[in-house]
C-alpha cells in the first residue's frame, strides 16, 4: 500500500543563553542563525557540511552523542526535550504539525516521508519547499538517495535523510560521491553513535585530500641490489594518475613516493590501481598522519595517494599480493652535507619507479624506473618524525639505519 506524502514539522528551541553550543540548520537563514548557533558536522571534499541529529529517546544514546560533539537532538515529547536540555548542553527540535520553525517562527525545514517515484518528485528544488528537507525513505535507500542528491546539485537547500543504522548513514553520506547533506539517526543503540561516529571519521580522514603534504626534494646516494625478498603489490579500488603514488620507506622519517604503475610500459600492460610499494618491513602512509606496515595491509584498509605536488587523497585497499622477488636498495639524502640517510627497498623491476620532483617550465619524466635509477637522481620525500607506535608518531630518541 503506497503511503501518501505526509508532511512534519520542527520547531527550534533555542537555549536562553549563547554559551550553549547548539547545532545551527544550514537553510537560506544561514547568516541569520550562525548568530546564535554552531554545527556539530564533517566536511567533505565538496566543502559542504555533513550535518548528524539524533532522534532516540534512550538516555545513553543522548550521553554518548553529546561526548562525540553531536548535541542536535529530535523529540516528538515537549517534557522529554525540556527534562534533557535541563541535564545536558544540548539544542532539541520538537517534531510537530505544521512545518520546521527556527525561534523566530520562521519555516527553516520539513520532514517529508518517501516510499515511491511520484512523492519522490515532489523534493524536486523549484517546487518551493523549505530551505531544509528532512527525508524519511520508508523502505529504499540507494537509489532515492542518489536521485535526490542529484534532483539538489548547486540548489542551496539541504536535504537530511531520516538514518535507522550507521550503514544507511553512509549510503546517504556517499551517494553519487556527494552525498546528502546530513543524517538523522534514529536509534536507541549506543552502538549505532559509535559506528557512525566512526564512519564520520572517516569523512575526516577522506578529506584529506583538501590538504597539502609537504615533500622535499632529496638525491639519490647509493644504488645498489640487495638479494632476494618478499615484496608487497597493492592493488587500490581506485585508479592513479601519472605523478601519483604511495609513501614508502624503511624508515619512518623518511618516506619515498612510490610512483603507481600507471605510465605505459613496453614490458607490461599498464595497472593504474597498483603500487608495487615494497618489502613487508617497509612504513607506508595512511590516513590521520600515520603509518602502518606493508605487510598490515588488506582488503579494506585505507592508505593515502599523493603526487609530486603534495595533493592527498584517500584510497581503499582492494587486495594485497606478496611475493618473493630480487629487491634494489636505493638511499637519499637532501643535499650533501646532510647527515641524515634515508632509505628503502623495492622490487628490481623496470614498473617499479620513483617520483621525480616537478620543474616548471621544463619537459621531464613524472617518474625515474629503479632500473634507470643512479647517484645524483633527483626524487621525493616526505619528511617526518622517526619514533612510532603502533604507527603514531611520538616523541623519543630512537636511531634506526
Amino acid at each position: 500500500m503506497a503511503h501518501s506524502a505526509s508532511w512534519v514539522g520542527i520547531r527550534r528551541f533555542t537555549p536562553p543563553t549563547d554559551k550553549w553550543n547548539i547545532c545551527r540548520l544550514v537553510s537560506a537563514m544561514e547568516v541569520k542563525a550562525t548568530q546564535k548557533s554552531s554545527v556539530a558536522s564533517t566536511t567533505t571534499s565538496y566543502g559542504k557540511s555533513k550535518t548528524v541529529w539524533v532522534w532516540t529517546e534512550s538516555k545513553q544514546v543522548m550521553t554518548a552523542a553529546v561526548e562525540r560533539g553531536w548535541n542536535t537532538f529530535v523529540f516528538r515529547s515537549q517534557k522529554l526535550a525540556d527534562d534533557w536540555s535541563s541535564m545536558a548542553l544540548i539544542h532539541p527540535l520538537l517534531i510537530q504539525e505544521g512545518g520546521i520553525f527556527d525561534s523566530d517562527n520562521t519555516r527553516v525545514a520539513t520532514i517529508l516521508e518517501v516510499s515511491n517515484p511520484k512523492e519522490l518528485e515532489q523534493l524536486q528544488p523549484e517546487n518551493g519547499v523549505a530551505e531544509n528537507v528532512v527525508v524519511d525513505l520508508l523502505d529504499w535507500q540507494v537509489i532515492p538517495a542518489e536521485n535526490i542528491v542529484a534532483a539538489f546539485q548547486g540548489s542551496q537547500k539541504t536535504v537530511f535523510a531520516v538514518s535507522k543504522s550507521p550503514v544507511e548513514a553512509q549510503v546517504f553520506f556517499e551517494a553519487l560521491e556527494h552525498g546528502l547533506g546530513g543524517v538523522v539517526l534514529k536509534v536507541e543503540d549506543v552502538k549505532a553513535v559509535l559506528d557512525l561516529k566512526y564512519y564520520q571519521d572517516y569523512f575526516d580522514r577522506r578529506d584529506e585530500m583538501g590538504n597539502i603534504l609537504s615533500l622535499t626534494k632529496a638525491i639519490v646516494t647509493g644504488v645498489q641490489v640487495a638479494g632476494m625478498g618478499d615484496r608487497v603489490c597493492v592493488d587500490l579500488c581506485s585508479l592513479m594518475r601519472p605523478g601519483e603514488g604511495l609513501l614508502v620507506g624503511s624508515f619512518a622519517r623518511g618516506l619515498f613516493l612510490v610512483h603507481s604503475e600507471c605510465l605505459e610500459s613496453n614490458y607490461i600492460a599498464s595497472r593504474p590501481f597498483r603500487v608495487n610499494a615494497g618489502p613487508v618491513h617497509a612504513y607506508v602512509a595512511v590516513p590521520g598522519g600515520k603509518t602502518c606496515y606493508l605487510s598490515e595491509l588488506k582488503a579494506g584498509k585505507e592508505v593515502i595517494l599523493v603526487d609530486q605536488k603534495g595533493h592527498q587523497r584517500t584510497a581503499i585497499v582492494g587486495r594485497v599480493k606478496i611475493e618473493t622477488r630480487p629487491l634494489i636498495l636505493v638511499e637519499a639524502k637532501r643535499n650533501a652535507d646532510d647527515q641524515t640517510l634515508y632509505g628503502m627497498l623495492v622490487q628490481n623491476a623496470e614498473t617499479v619507479a620513483l617520483v621525480c620532483p616537478q620543474k616548471e617550465n621544463e619537459v621531464q619524466k613524472t617518474a625515474i624506473p629503479v632500473t634507470s635509477l643512479k647517484v645524483g637522481d633527483e626524487i621525493m620525500l616526505r619528511l617526518q618524525g622517526g619514533a612510532r607506535h603502533t604507527g603514531i608518531e611520538i616523541q623519543e630518541f630512537i636511531v634506526e639505519k
